[in-house]
């Protein structure tokens, strides 16, 4: 059966409370955000002490972590930028399974220097997508050296958004360091939504081997608002990653809020990988019982 999770940083508080609320939802696994009020995750900070400690505070409530967030721009076209961020998402590699699990992801950036999601035109040259390839190859054997794997997470807006790139990118880094996390969400623009099921058979037919990890959130047109869309989740320093909500013409809501065919989504998923964590997000702590019934009556109604 496959299991829905929920990403820690949805929860602004110390390690031990995050891991008490999220197990009073009932969840059995969590995406690890390095964002806690008493452990110092930042930069040049993380220890094997302080992963063990994570690792167990999450073991001790029945939260095995699956994964851990490591979102930057790893083409910033700043090199100092770039340097600084790659560098930290490598020590974040480094010690993934400190922390209990050998997945870490990232998007794949873009040349925009204002935001982590806004389109810039280098992202779809053969220039911006061959400096992006040289930085992803470099992650995947810092994962294999380590015993890890880095998780790409395609988006419209970056070097790698469509499914094309996302197989080509593959093709190109054939490495056991680098895996998917998949997010069909990630590919829609208002170009391609009303052929939601073409594109939703077209990823699975073209990646499903590449897939350890998914997402569960939700896609839909975008109204009058065109504008990069952020929520106020009840936390003053959350991470940009958990407040974004999508930016021009199309929205990327909490699960069961959008137009994404679920139903289509998860059994095309649970073919190759029936028992897949479904990590649930885009939403403030207040929504996650919602989205969370949500999900698991779609595993139900659909025998996952």
């Amino acid at each position: 059966m496959m299991q829905a999770g929920i990403f820690t940083g949805y929860f602004p508080y110390s390690l031990e409370e995050t891991a008490k609320r999220i197990r009073a939802l009932d969840f059995n696994t969590v995406q690890l955000d390095l964002h806690f009020k008493d452990v110092d995750l930042s930069a040049g900070q993380i220890t094997k002490d302080k992963a063990k400690k994570v690792r167990d505070t999450f073991r001790d409530h029945n939260l095995p972590i699956c994964c851990i967030s490591g979102y930057t721009n790893i083409i910033h076209p700043d090199k100092g930028e770039r340097d600084r961020r790659v560098g930290y998402l490598k020590e974040i590699i480094r010690n993934a399974r400190h922390f209990g699990t050998p997945y870490v992801i990232s998007e794949t950036g873009t040349y925009n220097t204002e935001s982590d999601w806004v389109h810039h035109p280098k992202n779809k040259t053969e220039e911006g997508f061959e400096e992006c390839r040289k930085v992803i190859a470099d992650l995947a054997q810092t994962a294999y050296d380590h015993g890890a794997v880095f998780l790409l997470e395609t988006y419209v807006n970056n070097v790698v958004g469509s499914v094309e790139e996302t197989v080509k990118m593959f093709a190109q880094v054939d490495h056991p360091g680098l895996g998917l996390l998949m997010d069909p969400t990630n590919y829609f623009e208002t170009h391609n939504i009303d052929a939601m099921d073409k594109i939703l058979n077209q990823v699975f037919d073209t990646l499903t081997q590449h897939i350890k990890i998914a997402h569960a959130k939700d896609v839909k047109r975008s109204g009058d608002d065109k504008t990069e869309k952020h929520a106020d989740i009840g936390d003053e320093d959350a991470l940009e990653s958990h407040t974004f909500r999508g930016v021009g013409e199309i929205e990327l809501p909490a699960p069961g809020l959008g137009s994404l065919n679920y139903d289509l989504y998860l059994r095309r998923l649970a073919e190759k990988h029936p028992n897949i964590e479904v990590i649930i997000e885009h939403l403030s702590e207040d929504d996650v019982p919602r989205a969370k019934k949500f999900l698991d009556g779609k595993f139900r109604d659909n025998g996952l």
